[in-house]
């Protein structure tokens, strides 16, 4: 075989290889184009449905929407009428503010049902999230379902009102509100405390504003070198000038204790509640001062000690 049918046969070979890989490349884009224009076809279809859906269902949003601001101004709107109803009635401020609470919480949940069923949500649906869901936050919030049993308790026994001074659980104070779940009560110092209801209702209760009196526990000591009738004397007349001490039930001025450095005197004084911590301090200040006067000794803790020899 000669060279020049040797070359001949090589650029015969080549020349049909091109070929073959030209045609296959041209199969490929020519799929491809075709895929291509599938896809083209089908996100065109595709888009071309959502914007038919929104467009639907734009009329139907759009009043959602309305009946869903309508139905919160309404909501308001009753709120306040029922407040007004309720303060006519003379119900507690304490009551009113936790009744209030429950009726906002009930009013807003219609008002969201309603939207939802505006926009052709089923209401089996609604109401099968809306079991789930309150079967969820149920086991998640047993503390806080207390609570809101502990302020239907609360608001049912009545064993307080606000601007009452009252003591629980280690606490006194004034009480200010009672919400669903917590109840403020401002302390003497000017601190404000929040009491879970479950606690406050399970635990002991003072209420010291409940009676329109008060009695005032004092003690007074005098040395045994002193006269007691003329200690009880003088407490007794500043007892019986005091105005905002009561004449009935009387003042009581007795010997209590005879203890080891001096003799207390127990002094029981009647006063209306508002007045309790005036009438304990001022009258603390009148005993010592008159005790002053009157030459009556206050003793202090002493010790004697006596030395034998042997």
């Amino acid at each position: 075989m000669t060279e020049t049918t040797i070359i001949s046969s090589v650029s015969e070979s080549v020349s049909e290889t091109e070929t073959e890989v030209t045609s296959i490349i041209e199969d490929l884009l020519a799929n491809a184009s075709m895929s291509t224009q599938e896809e083209k076809d089908r996100l065109g279809q595709i888009f071309s449905s959502l914007g038919t859906t929104i467009k639907n269902s734009i009329p139907s949003l759009l009043f959602a929407l309305f009946i869903f601001a309508a139905g919160i101004a309404i909501s308001k709107g009753l709120l306040k009428i029922f407040t007004r109803f309720m303060e006519k009635t003379n119900t507690d401020h304490t009551a009113i503010s936790f009744l209030r609470s429950l009726v906002k919480i009930l009013l807003y949940t219609i008002v969201f049902i309603i939207t939802l069923s505006i926009l052709n949500i089923p209401m089996t649906s609604i109401i099968a999230v809306i079991s789930a869901a309150g079967l969820a936050v149920g086991l998640a919030l047993q503390n806080s379902l207390s609570n809101l049993a502990g302020g239907f308790i609360i608001l049912f026994s009545k064993p307080f009102k606000s601007g009452d001074y009252v003591e629980t659980n280690s606490v006194s104070g004034v009480v200010e509100s009672i919400s669903i779940l917590y109840t403020k009560i401002l302390t003497n110092d000017n601190k404000t405390i929040y009491i879970p209801n479950g606690k406050v209702s399970d635990s002991q209760i003072i209420n010291y504003s409940e009676q329109p009196v008060r009695r005032v526990d004092l003690e007074f000591g005098i040395s045994y070198s002193d006269d007691v009738e003329k200690a009880k004397s003088v407490i007794m007349d500043l007892a019986k000038s005091y105005d905002l001490v009561l004449k009935e039930p009387e003042p009581f001025v007795r010997l209590g204790v005879q203890a080891e450095d001096s003799l207390q005197i127990v002094v029981r004084l009647w006063t209306e509640t508002e007045n309790y911590w005036q009438v304990k301090f001022d009258f603390t200040e009148m005993v010592n001062k008159a005790f002053s006067e009157n030459g009556i000794t206050i003793p202090f803790r002493q010790l004697d000690v006596h030395i034998t020899s042997n």
